[in-house]
């Protein structure tokens, strides 16, 4: 598993490893490291390679000419434009510049940044400003990263791409910049920031350099990346002895007039990741059976005993006094729930509702995106944004639930604070329907008596891994429909099991 740590948490942990080491070594080690993802990203002989390293005001900076000192020994054509003041620097990052001063790196006036787009670099390393930038960039710099973000070669990042937040995956400032990266190689400890919200388009293939940072001086983390290790345990190979009961009931609610095919959605979801029965419930009129999937069993939602399944609650469910009641009639229940679209819809606006919720002793999966979030938090949509690790954990603490914050990097939170970030899937997702199944997956999940934490680590998880096997195949991300991640989804259901069983 891969720990994410907060800004505050890499300092603190950079603050005890110095007191153990001399000064700058940690500046060397990050150079080093660099170097190292730098010459990966080469593909001819060195001496034919030519890197652009911009170097900043900091201790980012400092690892930048690090950096330049070891390519520059390492017969590689360095350019450097350094962006600050030597006298202003840091006492390691000045030591950093000498020894690349007398490396063989050559070093350009700042202004020569302007002929960037006219040059063929092998590649651009941004060092400009690391995890310690809080104010948008502008002026000149922002016009040397649109600069940047222009070329076609590989752009390496040192630590954090220059103008992205490292704890929230956001650009800093409304009208900010950042660097577009294809590689980002950052140091100490991952972060949360290089894998949500917008983070996702700009910090391109990341690569952790602990340092050698002895284990103890690290914190017990609170987040994490998502990965199968979290949740495998809990999909078993199936026994012999088994029959349709040994793998439980999920039922959909949902389905006003014209929303019919949210709730099919998904039923079809849960039936393909191994629930034993399927009922899709409907508030509007049921249709007799679904011609694609007849095995799916449609009911009338005011009619249907809630008592005998797990409960798929909200996929187009509407806004209406029935929806209202079925909603209320299931939170009442006393099995797992999964709550998604209309009903976290109708949740935000009625306070007794909340209330409900919130006493609620079984175990309950909250699926919203941005907006929805948003609702229930009273607030906006790009305040959520803004932060999602902590509109997440809100969200969990408030309800009393797991919650799934959707979107890119989609936040896993539980009610004690820890957080997760799902790093499967691909746009292809952005599309109507792709939530419907995501809910129907943890109803079958926790259906089959997977507990709600790990359902919704691997719900989320084989979701995105479906998407990302059908654009290896070729199908999307452009008009990859929500229907086409169902067989997707059973594969990849299927070879997890297989493989932890």
């Amino acid at each position: 598993m891969i720990a994410l740590l907060s800004v505050a948490e890499i300092r603190a942990v950079e603050q005890a490893a110095l007191t153990d080491l001399a000064p700058g070594t940690l500046m060397q080690r990050a150079g080093y490291a660099a170097t190292n993802a730098a010459l990966d990203l080469i593909a001819g002989p060195h001496e034919d390679a030519r890197v652009l390293v911009l170097a900043g005001p900091g201790n980012n900076g400092g690892d930048a000419l690090e950096l330049a000192c070891c390519l520059a020994k390492s017969d590689v054509q360095v350019s450097v434009l350094l962006f600050a003041d030597p006298a202003r620097q840091s006492p390691e990052a000045q030591l950093a510049l000498q020894r690349a001063q007398t490396s063989g790196a050559q070093f350009f006036d700042t202004e020569a940044w302007r002929n960037l787009a006219s040059t063929r670099w092998t590649i651009v390393v941004d060092g400009l400003f690391g995890i310690g930038l809080t104010r948008p960039i502008g002026g000149e710099m922002q016009a040397l990263i649109e600069c940047i973000n222009g070329v076609t070669c590989p752009v390496l990042a040192l630590d954090v791409p220059s103008g992205l937040d490292a704890d929230t995956g956001q650009v800093v400032g409304e009208f900010g910049i950042a660097v577009h990266a294809s590689h980002t190689i950052t140091f100490i400890a991952d972060k949360p920031g290089l894998h949500t919200g917008a983070a996702r388009d700009y910090s391109g293939e990341v690569q952790v350099a602990p340092l050698d940072i002895e284990e103890r001086h690290f914190p017990t983390p609170h987040a994490w990346l998502n990965d199968a290790s979290q949740f495998s345990g809990t999909l078993r190979k199936r026994p012999e002895d088994s029959h349709k009961g040994s793998y439980g009931d999920v039922a959909v609610i949902g389905g006003a007039h014209g929303m019919a095919g949210a709730p099919i959605l998904a039923a079809r979801a849960a039936a393909y990741c191994g629930a034993g029965r399927v009922y899709a419930a409907f508030i509007d009129a049921p249709p007799a059976y679904d011609g694609a999937h007849p095995e799916l069993m449609c009911r009338l939602a005011s009619e249907f005993d809630f008592s005998r399944a797990t409960l798929v609650v909200g996929p187009g469910m509407g806004s209406s006094p029935a929806a209202h009641d079925l909603l209320a009639r299931a939170l009442h229940a006393h099995g797992a729930l999964v709550l998604d679209a209309d009903a976290l819809n109708l949740i935000a606006a009625e306070p007794g509702l909340q209330q409900i919720l919130t006493q609620r002793k079984q175990a309950t999966l909250m699926t919203p995106h941005p907006l929805e979030a948003a609702r229930l938090l009273a607030c906006t949509s790009a305040q959520v944004q803004a932060d999602r690790l902590a509109a997440a954990r809100a969200l969990a603490s408030r309800f009393h639930a797991t919650v799934v914050l959707k979107g890119s990097g989609s936040v896993i939170a539980s009610m004690d604070g820890i957080a997760v970030i799902n790093a499967t899937g691909n746009p292809g997702l952005a599309t109507a329907g792709t939530g419907d199944v995501l809910a129907g997956v943890c109803g079958a999940l926790l259906a089959q008596h997977c507990p709600v934490w790990e359902a919704a680590l691997a719900a989320v998880w084989l979701h995105g891994v479906a998407a990302d096997n059908l654009v290896r195949q070729g199908i999307g991300p452009v008009g990859l429909t929500a229907s086409e991640l169902l067989p997707a989804l059973r594969a990849a259901l299927n070879r997890l099991a297989q493989q932890h069983a």
